[in-house]
């Protein structure tokens, strides 16, 4: 009998298929090695690993005795409660007590993860009360489960009465309301909690505390995490809270910290370069979010869908069109399955590049579009002087589509009718996205557009009486499309009212001083363009230098004005000196013909 056994525990281990097993079990119970629980503990393990034989388990459970011992019965629940089929746990769970067996405190830890799983709230509520009535409450095994049932359900108020019931708390009871807190997007309240945490947090802790920081833009807290963490023994930080520490940074637009986070990290995964890359797109640094995906390509690492969007938003904001379109044919090479935020940002940049053929090409192909999409199609257009088509796009998306306009598709609109001098158009837009079905608030931008747009075509009275008609303080851009105005009819009253509306804004931008100095000069008063000069001296304004971005074999190059660094210059100049008599000798040639 005892050698039996263990060449059934083999045969066990070692089975394939159902089929086999049966066979197993018959001999199992023919031989009575069904009752030892060496035996009965590795059948439950196989059954828990099993699809589709939860009637079948529960039956071979019966021939067990639950009173004696209750390890193959939760055995059974928690092999259900962390496969694909964690429902399986529930019901395996209700059959057993119902025949008999009595739940204990290793059960109700695995029916309660079970529950977070697939979001059972309604259940895991009926398992609560059942640890109620059994005498369990006050066990911390139980309580941490419920708390973490009902931080993942999003029912943080009900975490938060069984926390604050508790009288004994570990650190996975802390660190299962931060989290959940977190989840709920209940930042500060993760935060306060976290300062309150009388015990040791855990790497589990820190990671849910970033986030909040990272969401909430409190870098001296998550500043004060990194020194904690980097102090901890060991030889290196996890790399899950290396990921959380550079995630923090870039959402609190410290790209410098990042990237040293970044740089030290031993080993990197796809979530390391995402953040990074995703980083340096959002602030504004697609240059260096594309140099950085080189060298990922160069580690080994497999772009996903989250870092394509990433380059392609790159590709866009620098006019890199090669590289967007190398982007594209990998994606097609590769198999990857399109969805809307590819999609998305592959009309954007197309559009954004000049292509709009393209543009419109992907934006039809998609299978299923959202109101981003619309607008990075609408943007494109417009940017690109297309205003006509830009209103009947629009036109099109409010017959044909469920999608509903928000307050980016009608700045896209009203950018058209500015470029394309669309002065009717737009204030018939304007006036109708504040009204049914729409009703949407008009935001500062909204305003500049339609200001600009009346200012271009000489409509400077009603330009006028717009901005005294703005619940908000006009900025520098609306200042500025005015100045423009004067500019060209020459009103330079009202260009020294604009300059005092300046000074009191405090702005820092040099484009509307300049252009203000430009219009004294042209009407001969000097000692007012010194006067904007001197003061823009005083405070400390300097006119941004003026640059062009190039592609060259998939490489962005930006050249700024003044900018003498370049180790090329000497070739530049040479070939930039080739071109100028070029012209001029073509010049010359068709004056003489």
């Amino acid at each position: 009998m005892h050698s039996s056994k263990w060449v059934v525990l083999d045969y066990i281990r070692r089975c394939k298929n159902w089929r086999s097993f049966k066979q197993i079990h018959a001999h199992l119970l023919t031989t009575g090695l069904v009752s030892n629980d060496l035996v009965a503990n590795n059948v439950v393990e196989y059954f828990g690993k099993s699809v589709g034989v939860v009637d079948y388990a529960c039956d071979f459970l019966k021939h067990l005795d639950c009173r004696s011992s209750s390890f193959p019965f939760n055995t059974l629940i928690s092999g259900y409660a962390a496969s694909e089929t964690p429902r399986a746990a529930v019901w395996v769970y209700r059959r057993i007590v119902s025949d008999g067996f009595l739940p204990d405190t290793f059960t109700f830890p695995a029916v309660l993860k079970s529950c977070s799983k697939f979001l059972g709230i309604k259940e895991g509520r009926q398992v609560h009360s059942v640890i109620v009535v059994m005498g369990f409450s006050s066990h911390v095994y139980a309580q941490n489960s419920l708390v973490h049932l009902y931080s993942v359900c999003g029912e943080c108020g009900s975490a938060s009465k069984v926390f604050d019931e508790m009288l004994v708390r570990d650190v996975v009871s802390w660190t299962c309301l931060v989290s959940g807190f977190v989840r709920t997007g209940l930042f500060d309240e993760a935060v306060a909690l976290f300062l309150r945490m009388d015990v040791e947090p855990n790497m589990a802790t820190f990671v849910s505390v970033l986030v909040a920081c990272g969401r909430k833009g409190y870098l001296n807290l998550g500043k004060g995490i990194h020194g904690v963490v980097s102090k901890c023994p060991g030889e290196k930080t996890p790399l899950v809270v290396g990921n959380a520490l550079m995630d923090m940074y870039v959402k609190c637009e410290n790209l410098c910290e990042a990237k040293k986070v970044f740089d030290e990290l031993r080993e990197k995964d796809i979530v390391s370069w995402t953040c990074m890359i995703s980083g340096l797109v959002q602030c504004k640094r697609p240059k260096e979010a594309l140099e950085l995906f080189c060298n990922m390509q160069y580690s080994g690492v497999e772009p996903d869908k989250i870092i394509l969007t990433s380059v392609l938003s790159a590709c866009a904001s620098l006019g890199a069109l090669h590289y967007g379109r190398w982007v594209h044919k990998y994606i097609d090479r590769r198999g990857i399955k399109w969805d809307i935020q590819i999609g998305t940002a592959m009309v954007d940049m197309y559009a954004k590049c000049g292509c709009i053929d393209m543009a419109l090409r992907t934006f039809n192909e998609m299978a299923s579009r959202n109101i981003i999409t619309w607008n990075a199609l609408l943007g494109g257009l417009a940017m690109n002087g297309h205003g006509h088509e830009v209103l009947q796009k629009f036109e099109e998306m409010t017959r044909s589509s469920s999608t509903k306009p928000n307050e980016v598709t009608f700045l896209a609109i009203l950018t058209a009718c500015c470029h394309s001098g669309l002065v009717d158009e737009g204030r018939r837009y304007f006036h109708q996205m504040t009204r049914e079905p729409y009703n949407i608030f008009p935001w500062l931008e909204h305003y500049g557009c339609m200001v600009d747009l009346l200012c271009r075509a000489g409509m400077l009275d009603e330009a006028q009486n717009l901005i005294k008609t703005m619940p908000m303080t006009p900025d520098v851009l609306i200042w500025g499309a005015i100045l423009s105005a004067c500019q060209a009819t020459g009103n330079v009253e009202l260009s020294q009212e604009i300059l005092d509306r300046l000074m009191e804004l405090e702005s820092q931008d040099s484009g509307a001083y300049v252009l203000l100095s430009n219009i004294y000069a042209g009407n001969k008063r000097w000692a007012d363009v010194r006067r904007v000069r001197r003061l823009m001296k005083e405070k400390g304004i300097k006119k941004a230098p003026g640059s062009s971005v190039i592609e060259v074999n998939g490489q962005a190059h930006e050249f700024l004005v003044g900018d003498s660094s370049l180790l090329q210059k000497e070739d530049i100049h040479e070939v930039l000196s080739l071109l100028t008599n070029q012209v001029c000798l073509e010049g010359n040639f068709h004056n003489h013909s």
